[in-house]
């Protein structure tokens, strides 16, 4: 799963944690890449999640958006906000690190991570990208930095290498193209429905300022490459999730679960 859950924007951020917990385990999937993920007073929101699921977590910050500077409420007061990873599955190892990004005056970070699934060690790059289609240098810098680092020989080996995201593109986006050149958008191979949205309109604090390049589109993504040459890899589901929970939408996007299985020839 791939789910930018909204950091503490929008009204009523502490009502949106149980529909963010309740939709994770409704579908019960084995690794959960987070975008917008707060951390604050010596504990970040992947960590409480995952306590709670009985997972292991993992947090790397800043990400995009940039929090608010100043706070625009008491409860963004020394909040940071970047990604996460929730596993199943003991956390290998981690590290951060920097994309490229000429037009901000920080530097928004990929979390680079592996677990330790039954079948090896599962490459995952976590990121969300820039979202202002004025720096779209940025942008394509940033998916061909992904590109590479998802297709380092270093992460050869049993499992199949996953990007995951808010990619903030369209499927067929320029942005895109470097991740679409040499890795497989699993929506697409597990047969997701070519129409499906995961930033909708009709979210009652959907941010319609973002434009037409990204309102209404799928801009959250699982791409995915083989471990080796002789790995068949099946996307047996694609399917998106976050409805409203007890009237509450847990966040402003939707999220993006494909159900991966592989072996050898």
């Amino acid at each position: 799963m791939t789910w930018n859950i909204w950091w503490r924007f929008g009204p009523r951020w502490r009502e949106r944690q149980p529909g963010i917990l309740a939709t994770i385990e409704r579908y019960t999937p084995d690794v959960v890449a987070l975008q917008e993920v707060w951390s604050a007073d010596g504990t970040t929101q992947a960590e409480q999640l995952a306590q709670r699921l009985g997972f292991h977590s993992t947090f790397a910050a800043p990400s995009y958006p940039a929090a608010p500077d100043p706070p625009a409420l008491p409860d963004h007061e020394g909040v940071e906000l970047g990604v996460g990873l929730l596993s199943r599955w003991p956390i290998l190892n981690q590290d951060v690190i920097a994309m490229p990004s000429r037009h901000r005056a920080w530097d928004p970070v990929i979390l680079r991570a592996s677990v330790a699934h039954p079948a090896g060690r599962l490459p995952i790059l976590v990121a969300c990208l820039e979202h202002a289609t004025t720096y779209s240098d940025d942008r394509l810098a940033q998916a061909a930095l992904l590109a590479d680092l998802a297709t380092d020989p270093a992460t050869d080996g049993p499992c199949p290498s996953l990007v995951m995201g808010d990619l903030n593109a369209a499927p067929g986006s320029a942005v895109l193209r470097p991740l679409r050149d040499v890795l497989i958008d699993a929506w697409a191979d597990g047969n997701g429905a070519p129409d499906a949205i995961t930033l909708p309109s009709t979210h009652p604090s959907a941010p319609l300022e973002a434009g037409p390049e990204l309102v209404d589109q799928r801009i959250d993504h699982i791409f995915y490459r083989p471990g080796h040459e002789d790995q068949l890899v099946n996307v047996e589901s694609a399917v998106i999730a976050g409805e409203a929970v007890d009237g509450v939408f847990p966040s402003d996007h939707r999220a993006v679960i494909c159900d991966f299985r592989w072996h050898d020839r």
